[in-house]
């Protein structure tokens, strides 16, 4: 047994993202051990890892040491360790540093892109969950560009100037307006030799409409903005097949494309040992109102991997970082209890409005009642992520990048550390 008995009651958080950071800093002063696992030495803010891979802030800016976070926390001690089964009966789990007991046993885990079984669309897409994937995208993305500068063929240099996001949500509608700019802003400066007009961003969205979690007004404005910028949207349709080379659309539409990013869904990344009884729509984890998972005594689920299944919410909370930071805080008061023998308190979300920008001075905002659109939710959604984002440093380094670029049309940070190949898109893929 790699762990010792503790002699208060250990706390065992499984991920170091939104949901297990603030689950761990409201543990403070608490009577027990924690102990956090993760993939990484680092945090990541992910809203913004569609700007780090076309350039726009430093990687460095959205990543933060989880030791760091917790310096001055005393209770806290966190290996970097991927937990590959939970042993319930045992109260253990079994991790790439070997076995480790717990008292309390948080699963964060976060989820993972949802290729829909698709094992093609899964090695020749490139998604963008985590830093080195959105390292590689930016990587792929700039080196197609030097491609295109010297490519003859002008059917290869338009596949290589061929951009096809999959997925209308958030991310999608993001990453498109980034690329949007990229092509007005970026290109002429970078590659006056290249004619940008060439450069084609296609937008595949499945559901009949953009950004689906928000309003309609909100999805109206965004494809607005988006064809202003001369992105092309297609709804109602699906990827069937790309081999690296032909996308191909389940309308019939056939074409060359270099540059195709998968943004179309996610799946609740579940250890194994947990009873498949208890896995609902998503691979996630059904919790009851304390977020803990159902069938079990110790073991709770919160963030992306978990669903509380309700009236209100009849397939669990959405998946955004509001949620996971709630449902963290939350649970932090209901073990404190639990250890010292209290009553626990249903977790209810509180809804604070989503937000969509679609580049400069172009975003959607929805506030409850209250809808805005262009300038002044541009402006709420950057107040809202430097204010999201952890440390001081890294938000005026943000900050900084941002004003920059608002007033030259120009970054600083388009890099290619490593060369793009069939090997590095090996790589990522068994990173997923």
């Amino acid at each position: 047994m790699a762990a010792d008995s503790a002699k208060i009651p250990r706390v065992i958080i499984v991920g170091g993202g939104f949901a297990g950071l603030n689950l761990a800093k409201k543990l403070k002063g608490a009577p027990v051990e924690i102990l956090m696992f993760d993939r990484h030495n680092y945090h990541t803010f992910q809203p913004l890892l569609y700007q780090v891979a076309t350039g726009a802030i430093e990687v460095e800016t959205i990543a933060f040491p989880i030791r760091r976070i917790f310096q001055k926390q005393k209770n806290f001690n966190f290996l970097i360790a991927e937990v590959t089964r939970v042993n319930s009966e045992a109260n253990t789990v079994d991790t790439t540093l070997g076995t480790y007991s717990y008292d309390y046993l948080v699963l964060a885990t976060g989820a993972a892109t949802n290729f829909f079984g698709n094992k093609q669309l899964e090695h020749f897409t490139m998604d963008m969950k985590t830093v080195p994937q959105a390292l590689n995208l930016r990587t792929m993305i700039l080196q197609n560009f030097e491609n295109a500068l010297t490519e003859p063929d002008p059917e290869k240099k338009k596949a290589l100037l061929t951009f096809v996001i999959v997925g209308g949500g958030p991310t999608g509608v993001e990453l498109a307006g980034s690329l949007a700019e990229m092509k007005i802003h970026i290109l002429p400066k970078d590659y006056p030799k290249l004619d940008s007009n060439q450069m084609e961003i296609y937008l595949v969205e499945s559901k009949p409409r953009l950004l689906g979690v928000m309003s309609e007004e909100a999805s109206a404005k965004a494809k607005e903005y988006l064809e202003e910028l001369g992105v092309r949207i297609s709804n109602g349709v699906r990827l069937s097949s790309y081999d690296g080379e032909t996308v191909e659309i389940n309308d019939g539409r056939k074409f060359q494309a270099k540059n195709v990013l998968w943004g179309a869904g996610v799946l609740g990344d579940v250890p194994d040992g947990i009873a498949k009884e208890h896995i609902v729509g998503g691979n996630k984890i059904e919790t009851d109102d304390i977020n803990r998972i159902k069938g079990y005594q110790n073991i709770f689920a919160i963030g992306d991997v978990s669903a509380t299944i309700s009236t209100d919410y009849p397939n669990g909370h959405p998946g955004v970082a509001q949620v996971a930071i709630q449902q963290g805080k939350h649970l932090a008061k209901n073990l404190a209890a639990l250890v010292k023998g209290g009553s626990t308190v249903p977790f209810h979300y509180f809804d604070k409005g989503s937000l969509a920008t679609i580049g400069r001075n172009r975003a959607v905002a929805d506030l409850g009642r209250i809808k805005t659109q262009g300038f002044i939710a541009w402006i709420i959604w950057s107040v809202v992520h430097l204010l999201s984002l952890i440390g001081f440093k890294n938000r005026m380094l943000v900050f900084m990048n941002w004003v920059d670029k608002y007033f030259s049309y120009n970054t600083s940070t388009r890099l290619i550390i490593r060369p793009f190949n069939e090997e590095l898109m090996t790589e990522d893929t068994a990173a997923r």
